[in-house]
């Protein structure tokens, strides 16, 4: 648990309400896994109705075009995002529960000693699953916000996943057709993208423009699969609607075909997006050669552990001056300012090729 008071506050009873209903559902979906992004945990109080009747504003409703009687409104959403800020702050809610998945640091990863190497190594070798596999398979999500809702799905079957940012970059557009170029040349059965994007003007025609894009880079075998945010599922799981982005330049084209409403793919449920992209896979695994790789893993894991567990005994054979060598022999070739340079290099002032 993560709850510290660092503000005292003291808030209305309307606000202790919305607070203790943040804490169930964020309390609830930690349970099975999965910590929210605030966006994610408005849906859920749209969904719910947990907003109270105090919030609908029909004047802002109306200057904004939206229905008289709805609490799905940017206004709410920053109401929302301040209580759960100051509930933070006082020590109401866990810091864990809610995640800004668009802000990472990164950095090297670093161990006490060579045999914590050995053994953390032992514990996380991995072998590319697909490098066998008749196809190559990636899964992308139209906003960072959604990457790690993809990670329960994609980790258990070693498939790259990330986020396109809505529309694609030329510069990351070119890059990734380079990498899939390859992909496709290796795999007889081609590349294959599981992509996920909101159901609005953009998030339909994203997959046609990145195909289109891949084609002009010269990426073959190349297969979409856009398994979300469909209509079936809108109908089906009846997520919380939104007015279609009427300045969007494909927006007359999407209501002409879809209606003036949209769908957010936040409002699905992340064990919803799971199954779909779980059940997607196992439609392009072969499970045979995906078990022969397991073993090949599973082999590997186990000499990693047997030489962790007598590295004291093996290390000990090598010669303390063996060691001070090898460590030289490393190190040597770089000089302090990054350069690097031979040990039989000498400087030479009266050179004629050194500008003095």
């Amino acid at each position: 648990m993560s709850r510290i008071m660092y503000v005292k506050k003291n808030f209305r009873k309307h606000t202790l309400k919305i607070i203790a209903d943040a804490d169930s559902l964020l309390r609830e979906y930690s349970r099975m896994g999965y910590n929210l992004t605030l966006r994610q945990l408005y849906y859920k109080f749209i969904a719910r109705d947990l907003f109270p009747e105090e919030w609908i504003d029909e004047k802002y409703n109306r200057k904004h075009g939206l229905a008289p009687d709805t609490k799905n409104t940017i206004k709410n959403y920053k109401r929302l995002g301040d209580i759960i800020t100051n509930g933070r702050l006082a020590g109401l809610l866990d810091w864990k529960h809610i995640v800004d998945r668009t802000r990472r640091l990164s950095g090297l990863r670093q161990h006490d000693n060579p045999a914590d190497a050995v053994t953390s190594l032992s514990l996380t070798y991995h072998i590319d699953m697909w490098k066998t596999q008749p196809a190559y398979v990636e899964a992308w999500v139209e906003k960072d916000a959604m990457v790690d809702i993809l990670r329960q799905a994609c980790n258990p079957w070693d498939v790259p996943y990330g986020s396109t940012r809505g529309y694609t970059s030329a510069s990351a557009a070119h890059e990734t057709a380079m990498r899939l170029r390859h992909e496709a040349m290796m795999h007889e059965d081609g590349v294959h993208i599981i992509h996920l994007s909101d159901h609005d003007p953009s998030g339909i025609d994203m997959a046609r423009d990145l195909q289109e894009r891949f084609d002009i880079f010269g990426v073959r075998n190349l297969y979409f699969h856009r398994i979300a945010l469909t209509m079936d599922q809108i109908e089906e799981k009846d997520p919380v609607p939104n007015p279609a982005k009427l300045s969007d330049p494909r927006a007359e084209k999407y209501i002409d075909r879809f209606g003036d409403e949209s769908w957010e793919l936040d409002a699905l449920e992340p064990s919803d997006i799971d199954d779909l992209v779980e059940k997607k896979i196992k439609d392009l695994v072969d499970i045979d050669i995906w078990n022969e790789a397991c073993m090949e893993e599973r082999r590997g894991r186990s000499i990693l552990s047997q030489l962790a567990q007598q590295w004291d005994e093996r290390a000990g054979d090598i010669d303390p001056e063996e060691q001070i060598d090898m460590v030289q022999s490393y190190c040597d070739p770089l000089n302090a300012d990054g350069s690097t340079k031979s040990d039989d290099e000498e400087d030479d002032e009266d050179d004629p090729w050194i500008e003095e």
